[in-house]
């Protein structure tokens, strides 16, 4: 009996221990999984309050675009206006037709009226109608007569929209400034791309509730999102000095049988260009159709063609600059004091420099002259003793301090970059014939810069095409800046360089640019391009007035003339024609021009 109590006893305290740990386990079991719900909860909450607090706004318009069809408005590009209010870049009104597969009634109809309206094949036609998407955009930029024609049809499923197209009342006029858009109305070249930002606007937007199929649902109706237009765009040009350049260049193009013509005018105080002409040019209305003789061209071949087309040969293309760059010669020899006005150097027709017997243009040479009387007759051997003075060290400096080296930072894509030889690789035969304008390769932007600079008391001015924008109001949003450094080179030199210039159109080789009753400076050129044994030559004068404080300055640069090819002869004139209506035209004498017009020294 004592055994089983014990034994018993044993049992009920090993039961009641057990009984006490289910206890504890099952309460420590029942705390962890109250835990784990709440804080599951308390993530959802936490999910919730982000969904429908944060991210409200993104989840609706989710939800929105799950029961709305939307069918974009382009908005209206801003213009491009030039200096006088005159309107460059404009836009027309033309329509969007698509059509939507769930809502059409009667496809036959539908497809007949593509057929005859916009000239589709039945083919074409019935791929498009047929096909089960959300909306099928049929075609853009169609004329608003046509668009309103469509309209009229009443047919279910076909949707007219208005759009709009860019449009160039000028057509070729600064076609290579000005650029153009494709098809989503985007820059693709020219100032287009350059201030897309500004001029491309906010596209608006058509809403039309539909159903879980896409159906549209009757009697709702659309709604819209309106769309916001692009600033316009406010630029230096001038047309009537683009265009009485541009008839210039294509005067002189046609007379001397030439490859192209680029012109540039700008004011050397503030870099504003009021002209930019390359010609020939291309209409900005049909920016892709090549001539003739380019129809049977691959697809590359054709690309490569519109290329050349569209690029800007005073920006994005270098040439030998030939004697113009004498110009920068001089600056560094006066700035440096290697050389004075009145300097004494005698020309035999030829320098020898180290094993090279460098020529002059005149053969027999010029003789016996000062500083001021070899710029005027433009003589090879005196600017080449100026080079070696200064020596390579000296005369890379002032290349680096002139801003040669680097770009000009003119607003338009694709400004090519100085190609000059290294320092160290400069040798004295390199010396001499940079320092007359071979051996090395600029662009006429980078050469009239800093001409610029040289002759406005030595100022480097950023050469540009923006001005301002304005919104739809005509209120500026924006005005541009642009750098300018200063110390280029000394007032006093500045002015020697411009006496000096001025002397060289007054009694020098620049003479066919005088013009009676003004003060102009100028320098004339004419180079060889490469290969030298293809005798192809660049005539080229660069001109300013007035030549004590220029308010313009100009450059003529024709491309392989034939017959005589000489700058003092060929481009020259051309310059001094621009002259004679442009500076007349800064006092407002120079009538608006609507329609086209159709010495053998250095």
């Amino acid at each position: 009996m004592g055994f089983l109590f014990v034994v018993c006893h044993i049992y009920k305290k090993n039961r009641f221990r057990q009984m006490n740990k289910n206890r504890v386990y099952h309460k420590k079991k029942t705390v962890i999984v109250f835990f784990s719900c709440l804080f599951l909860l308390t993530g959802l909450i936490v999910r919730m309050v982000y969904l429908m607090v944060i991210e409200s706004e993104y989840y609706a318009k989710k939800a929105q675009t799950l029961h709305e069809r939307e069918r974009d408005i382009k908005a209206e590009r801003g213009k491009i206006i030039d200096a006088k209010g005159e309107v460059l870049a404009d836009n027309k009104a033309v329509c969007t037709i698509s059509v939507i597969h769930s809502q059409i009634k009667e496809p036959e109809k539908v497809i007949a009226m593509l057929k005859k309206e916009l000239g589709l094949s039945e083919e074409t036609a019935r791929k498009r109608v047929e096909k089960r998407s959300s909306i099928e955009r049929i075609k853009t930029n169609v004329e608003k007569e046509t668009g309103d024609r469509i309209r009229e049809y009443g047919l279910d499923g076909v949707k007219v929209d208005e759009d709009f197209k860019r449009y160039y009342p000028y057509q070729e006029l600064a076609s290579k400034v000005l650029g153009f858009t494709g098809a989503d109305n985007q820059g693709i070249i020219g100032l287009e791309v350059q201030y897309d930002d500004f001029l491309k606007g906010t596209d608006g937007k058509i809403l039309t509730v539909t159903d879980a199929r896409g159906v549209e649902l009757e009697k709702l109706g659309e709604s819209r999102i309106e769309p916001i237009a692009g600033y316009d765009l406010h630029v230096s040009l001038d047309k009537n000095i683009q265009m009485y350049a541009q008839q210039a260049a294509e005067k002189v193009m046609e007379e001397k049988e030439a490859d192209a013509v680029s012109i540039l005018f700008l004011n050397p105080q503030n870099g504003e260009i009021y002209a930019d002409v390359n010609v020939p040019e291309f209409n900005l209305n049909e920016p892709f159709m090549l001539g003739e003789a380019e129809e049977n061209l691959n697809q590359k071949e054709k690309q490569d063609a519109l290329n050349r087309m569209w690029r800007n040969l005073t920006v994005n293309d270098t040439y030998e600059p030939g004697s113009t760059f004498k110009i920068i010669t001089m600056a560094a020899g006066l700035s440096e004091g290697v050389v004075t006005p009145n300097d004494r150097f005698s020309c035999p027709g030829f320098k020898v420099v180290e094993d090279r017997r460098i020529h002059c243009h005149k053969r027999s040479g010029h003789g016996a002259e000062d500083f001021v009387q070899g710029a005027m007759n433009s003589c090879n051997p005196v600017f080449i003793e100026v080079g070696l003075r200064l020596g390579v060290e000296r005369y890379y400096h002032y290349f680096k301090q002139f801003g040669l080296l680097k770009k000009t930072g003119i607003d338009i894509p694709g400004e090519a970059g100085t190609i000059m030889h290294k320092e160290a690789n400069i040798g004295q035969v390199e010396l001499a014939t940079i320092s007359f304008g071979q051996s090395f390769q600029i662009t006429p932007i980078q050469l009239v810069t800093t001409v610029s600079s040289i002759i406005n008391g030595g100022r480097r001015i950023t050469p540009h095409f923006g001005v301002y924008v304005t919104d739809e109001t005509g209120k500026e949003v924006k005005r541009f800046e642009y750098p300018v450094e200063n110390n280029i080179v000394t007032e006093e030199v500045s002015k020697e360089v411009r006496e000096i210039l001025e002397k060289v159109v007054s009694e020098g080789s620049g003479k066919n640019a005088f013009i009676e009753g003004h003060t102009i400076g100028g320098k004339t050129a004419t180079s060889q391009t490469l290969p030298r044994s293809e005798n192809r030559y660049i005539s080229s004068f660069l001109g300013f007035a007035p030549a004590e404080d220029p308010q313009v300055i100009g450059l003529v640069v024709i491309d392989h003339p034939q017959g005589v090819y000489y700058g003092g002869t060929v481009a020259a004139p051309v310059m001094r024609e621009i002259f004679e209506n442009v500076l007349p035209y800064y006092l407002g004498q120079w009538p608006d021009i609507e329609s086209d017009s159709g010495d053998g020294n250095e």
